[in-house]
């Protein structure tokens, strides 16, 4: 098995888990969540597909800061003052 497989497994599972709390409670949160593993998820999954990797790649680093600023985005929403 190939050490990425576990990863990309475990973030299809927990997108799975905080979409199904955003089902129930249409949290935006839980929402970010789910995306944000989803695309780590995608991510992973792409990297398994190449010969050679390369762990320093730019490519993956982008689409981890894209997963992390979905999460803080949906934070800073829900901490925003409500009138």
């Amino acid at each position: 098995m190939r050490p990425g497989s576990m990863f990309t497994k475990v973030a299809q599972r927990l997108s799975g888990f905080f979409a199904r709390f955003w089902f129930a409670t249409r949290d935006p949160l839980f929402l970010a969540f789910a995306a944000a593993f989803a695309l780590e998820g995608l991510n992973r999954m792409a990297f398994l597909f190449l010969d050679r990797p390369n762990a320093g790649d730019e490519y993956i680093y982008v689409v981890r800061l894209v997963s992390y600023l979905l999460i803080l985005a949906a934070i800073a929403n829900k901490n925003r003052a409500r009138p």
